[in-house]
């Protein structure tokens, strides 16, 4: 029997090309007695799919994109490992885009993914992006994304984070029984939502322990490394009362290792530190860091399964796929009572 083309079937059923291309690919939009009916005569009429054609129609290029924001962060190399073993049971390459937390490259990297370069993407947007529109576009051409850790609450779509409200106030709460009173909190940015719940963690704590929060002890820490040391030796020298440092990452943890070391100030006999951090060296250095962990390979190997159940069944990915998953207090020598 000759086989017929798309345009033909969807003649002969009187439907759109377009609505018998979806019916053929379970395409969500289009009902289930379209899909059955268009499905029956496809196999009656020895429909043939043109393998070329389809595959430009799906533009599947068998590859997804993961956009973060440093590479420095363990945090990140972790969750890309995540990534990958998701990634390499579904037969799909990763391309992995550095913004360096600056929005300009963002906006560069993502105009450059709304092309089709991929099929689907997975991304934690930099400290620098204040304005969502490049991302917006992105959902807007129909391309899965899922965000993790650092996320855009603008955009209904999966988030895969960690219960960054309560880690803050695990982490402060940790300070103040180990006899704090004056704690400095180290702000990852202004912009970013887990920096914002971390930050109402630190507040929250100090409120339910009667210390008034100080707002001049909340630094943005979304400068250069050098730049915040000396931040923090210029604030450890106007303040010398503060005696507890909670950092909302590790760099900026560094930052005051740094800077305790330059002013001669001892951790954790003068001041305790506890940071969010996934280092792998952080038993090593001296002292020991105290860190509020994160899952981080869980992070990125959910965000992925949750790309790719999209993918699978040619289903956009729904705000309520999001999860949230725990942090771990890890103790430490920085922050241990003599």
């Amino acid at each position: 029997m000759k086989s017929v083309n798309l345009k033909e079937l969807a003649q002969e059923l009187n439907l759109s090309i377009s609505t018998v291309s979806k019916a053929l690919r379970d395409n969500y939009e289009i009902g289930q007695e379209t899909k059955e009916r268009v499905k029956k005569l496809a196999q009656e009429l020895n429909y043939e799919p043109n393998p070329y054609a389809s595959s430009l129609r799906r533009k599947k290029s068998k590859t997804i994109g993961v956009v973060i924001p440093e590479v420095s962060n363990n945090f990140f190399s972790q969750a890309i490992n995540g990534i990958e073993e998701v990634a390499r049971e579904n037969d799909y390459h990763v391309l992995i885009y550095l913004t360096n937390e600056s929005y300009s490259r963002e906006l560069t990297i993502t105009h450059h993914l709304a092309s089709g370069r991929v099929d689907g993407i997975l991304m934690s947007v930099s400290s620098e992006t204040r304005d969502y529109a490049h991302l917006k576009e992105l959902t807007s051409k129909n391309i899965p994304m899922v965000f993790f850790d650092r996320v855009c609450d603008e955009l209904a779509t999966a988030k895969v984070t960690t219960n960054d409200f309560q880690s803050g106030y695990m982490a402060t709460q940790h300070l103040i029984e180990a006899g704090c009173r004056c704690i400095a909190h180290l702000l990852i940015s202004n912009n970013l939502s887990i920096g914002q719940k971390r930050m109402q963690g630190y507040v929250k704590a100090l409120e339910d322990y009667g210390i008034t929060c100080d707002a001049s002890l909340i630094i943005n820490g979304d400068r250069t490394d050098a730049e915040n040391r000396e931040t923090m030796k210029q604030l450890l020298r106007n303040r010398p009362e503060i005696d507890g440092i909670f950092a909302s990452v590790e760099r900026l943890a560094m930052s005051s290792y740094e800077a305790c070391k330059e002013l001669n100030i001892v951790i954790p006999d003068d001041i305790k530190i506890i940071s969010f951090s996934n280092l792998y060296v952080a038993s090593l250095l001296d002292p020991a860091l105290t860190t509020i962990t994160q899952p981080a390979y869980s992070i990125g190997k959910e965000a992925a399964r949750i790309l790719f159940r999209s993918l699978d069944r040619n289903k956009p990915v729904l705000e309520t796929n999001s999860l949230e998953l725990s942090s771990e207090l890890i103790k430490r020598k920085s922050t241990a009572v003599n």
